[in-house]
């Protein structure tokens, strides 16, 4: 069964008897009109033929029917009945003669028609005769559809009302899918709908291209590609059009004039069907249906009469709604006496050919009520899915059916449910009731307060008892202030259990009696020891971090003393063996230790410049210590007459055997000799210099050697390079060239970018240099010796 959500019925006997009285009274009436509702559609369908042929009034059609059946001694049924049935055959012309003119008809008499225009009539005819027996507005589209299917290629037709608001409504459709129908059931009165347009003016509409129109017209179905060509026509009544006939088709191109003129036709053809809609609900609303109507409106629950819809061989085809009770809704969203008149298969198109339907069929045939088994489903509340179970009772009642739904909630499910909510929040409910002197609790609050379900719930008086000392009294003051003033609290509390302290949550409001005094307290306790001790390790997590970022500072301000301690810059460049040195020294900007790169250049007792660069793999004091032990060492080394090599070899050794066996160090050593102009170097595991020499920049190739602490037994070679004048040199740490996410040898090729675009004419400057190169944040320290070889004339102006 498909409609909205279904409330339970009642389905006491005695209101069912007093509506099975009130439709016996009525049977007999309700034969009656219906045999005057019949009289009238023959009536209004025999009009509507002669309006078509001829293009009559309806007036005048009337006349031409009184006048006939007064000629031919008929009642005016008869008359009707002939005029449906006996439309005037081909007249025989003689050969060359042209067609008779065709014009409105005289009182028993009628013009001879042209060819086309009695091929026109018979085609009416039919339709005609097929009209007598259409019942709805839904009918009646089927009806059309069937024969302008064939006849001008019809895929849809459609019937909207224009209602006082003045948008349209959708009467009856056919061939068109019930979803976009309910979605369009109401047009708004907007600019570019077409059946408004056709209604306001009281022309047709064709349109028969709407490639590119859709901007331009509001078109039903959204999408011109679904029916590529349509004609809107107002079906004329006694004062303005309020009907519009929709005839939509699948292929595009235009209405040739036969289906024009047809399609004209049929719409003065349904204005008088159209009419008899009406007198029918005029007649009907004072009689039988709105007498059942007015007891359905007092019922509670979903039900609706169903009367039976046969076809010419007696068989039940479907049934029209012939009164609904309020909360009867339908899938379309019409509710109530909204329905009434409806069919069932419009209403509820998903019925046709289930259990249930079968059902009704069963129960009229044998007039024993149909009761369904409890089935499952799906409803859609708010735009979210909702599972339901219902059954289905259909009773027969009278000549109709009277149809009930119940929706089944399972106790026992909803109890499960508030359990499940309960168990997940690890809360519970409690209800003491200050009258009775009465307490009750679910048994997830026993769990929570750490209580056996065989003990006896505490009075609200009883729960600071149980509370820690220190939260007893908040408690107990909160617990008063509801009792005295039913003012509602929400404070936590803890209590000592099996397993430990435990943080409780009460959550309590009360319920007065009429003189506004607390009668009763509801509430709920929920056990938060989770999400606090959470929030206590959180607490505990900021504090510790705190500390050791309070430690951690005081560490990088004395590595940083020291640091600076152990190497001086010097505040401008310096000569050391006729060479000028320029030293930069810049710490890292994130973090908060202190690296350990590091420099050494000085003069020796020869005459000789010692240059070194290296860098301590770790930060903080550790670091720093390493490199102070390195960096003297490595001085005294070489100045007491050892070989780089040598040297390299003993400070390896010295790393490899230090306090963390983990340490290593990069460095370069260069020692130069200024008689002989040349610069010996060797390095372990550090970059190589660069060369800048008549603008050409390269790297300097390295000799062999491995950092610091990493082998035993590590071989270190040197290298000479004899220095010219202007030449300059460049030894450096890895925090200038390293950038995250970019490689090493992408990083020396920026530098030798930078060095070659800021060393022209030997102007360039470290400054410059450091602030191409370190344009982002550093997050490494970097420790730079710009070493040049001045030119002649340089050299002899500085002596």
């Amino acid at each position: 069964m498909t409609s909205e959500p279904l409330h339970p019925v009642d389905r006491a006997g005695s209101e069912l008897s007093a509506l099975a009285k009130v439709v016996a009274r009525q049977r007999a009436e309700l034969e009656r009109l219906r045999d005057l509702a019949a009289s009238s559609a023959v009536l209004e369908r025999a009009k509507g033929v002669l309006m078509a042929v001829t293009g009559c009034t309806p007036e005048a059609a009337h006349e031409v029917l009184l006048q006939r059946a007064e000629d031919g001694n008929r009642t005016i049924l008869e008359q009707c009945w002939l005029t449906l049935g006996a439309l005037p055959p081909p007249s025989r012309q003689p050969s060359g003669a042209p067609p008779a003119a065709a014009g409105p008809p005289t009182a028993g008499s009628w013009r001879v028609a042209p060819t086309g225009t009695v091929e026109l009539a018979k085609i009416l005819g039919y339709v005609g005769r097929d009209l007598v027996r259409v019942d709805t507005p839904h009918e009646l589209a089927r009806c059309l559809l069937d024969h302008l299917a064939a006849e001008a290629d019809a895929d849809a037709v459609m019937l909207y009302e224009r209602v006082p608001e003045g948008g349209l409504e959708l009467l009856g459709y056919a061939g068109v899918d019930p979803t976009l129908a309910a979605q369009w059931r109401y047009v708004p009165p907007a600019t570019g709908v077409v059946p408004l347009d056709a209604l306001r003016s009281g022309e047709p509409r064709w349109l028969e291209d709407l490639a590119g129109e859709d901007d331009r017209y509001l078109l039903i179905g959204e999408s011109p590609e679904r029916w590529p060509s349509r004609a809107w026509l107002p079906v004329p009544t006694r004062d303005a059009a309020c009907v519009a006939l929709g005839v939509l088709r699948r292929r595009s191109g235009a209405f040739t004039p036969r289906e024009r003129e047809l399609l004209r036709a049929v719409a003065r053809l349904c204005a008088g069907r159209l009419r008899a809609f009406d007198s029918d609900q005029e007649r009907t609303g004072d009689g039988v249906t709105q007498t059942v109507q007015a007891v359905f409106d007092a019922l509670p629950g979903a039900a609706i009469l169903l009367a039976p819809l046969r076809s010419a061989s007696g068989e039940v085809e479907d049934y029209r709604i012939r009164a609904a009770t309020s909360e009867a809704v339908d899938v379309f969203g019409r509710a109530g006496r909204e329905m009434v008149g409806r069919q069932v298969l419009e209403s509820y198109p998903s019925v046709a050919g289930e259990p249930l339907w079968q059902g009704y069929l069963e129960a009229m045939r044998t007039g024993v009520p149909f009761e369904s088994e409890p089935f499952l489903y799906q409803d859609v509340v708010g735009e979210v899915p909702v599972n339901g179970t219902y059954s289905v009772r259909a009773a027969p009642l009278g000549e109709g059916l009277l149809v009930t739904w119940l929706r089944h909630e399972s106790v026992e499910r909803q109890e499960q449910r508030l359990a499940d909510v309960q168990r997940l929040g690890n809360l519970g409910w409690a209800n003491w009731n200050l009258v009775t002197r009465e307490a009750s609790w679910s048994e997830q609050t026993y769990a929570v307060l750490g209580r056996s379900g065989g003990e006896q719930p505490l009075a609200l008086e009883q729960l600071p008892d149980v509370a820690l000392p220190e939260d007893a009294e908040p408690l107990a003051h909160a617990i008063a202030e509801l009792l005295r003033h039913a003012r509602p609290f929400d404070i936590p509390f803890r209590i000592t259990a099996p397993d430990g302290v435990r943080h409780l949550r009460l959550v309590a409001e009360a319920v007065t009696a009429p003189d506004g005094t607390t009668a009763e307290v509801h509430g709920f306790i929920q056990d938060l020891t989770r999400q606090r001790s959470a929030e206590l390790a959180l607490v505990e997590s900021e504090r510790a971090m705190l500390l050791q970022r309070g430690v951690l500072q005081a560490e990088r301000a004395l590595a940083a003393r020291l640091q600076h301690a152990l190497l001086p810059l010097p505040s401008k460049p310096v000569r050391l063996g006729g060479l000028r040195v320029e030293v930069a020294y810049l710490p890292a900007q994130s973090g908060i230790h202190v690296g350990g790169d590091w420099f050494s250049a000085i003069e020796m007792p020869d005459d000789d410049a010692l240059f070194v660069v290296g860098d301590v793999a770790g930060h903080g004091i550790d670091a720093v210590a390493t490199m102070a032990q390195l960096r003297f060492i490595a001085k005294g080394m070489v100045t007491t007459g050892s070989s780089l090599t040598t040297a390299l070899t003993r400070l390896n050794y010295l790393v490899l055997h230090s306090r963390d066996s983990q340490t290593t160090a990069t460095m370069v050593l260069g020692r130069y000799n200024p008689d002989r102009r040349i610069f010996a170097w060797a390095q372990a595991g550090h970059l190589p210099p660069l060369l800048v020499r008549r603008g050409e920049v390269r790297f300097l190739d390295r000799p062999g050697g491995m950092l610091l602490g990493a082998s035993a037994a590590p071989v270190y070679e040197s290298a000479e390079l004899r220095l010219e004048p202007g030449d300059r040199l460049l030894l450096y740490t890895d925090g200038l060239v390293e950038r995250p996410g970019e490689g090493l040898d992408a990083g020396l090729g920026r530098l030798a970018e930078a060095v070659r675009s800021h060393d022209s004419s030997h102007s360039g400057s470290l400054d410059a240099l450091l602030a191409t190169m370190l344009a982002d944040e550093r997050r490494d320290d970097v420790c730079v010796l710009d070493i040049r070889m001045p030119l002649e004339g340089e050299a002899a102006s500085e002596a």
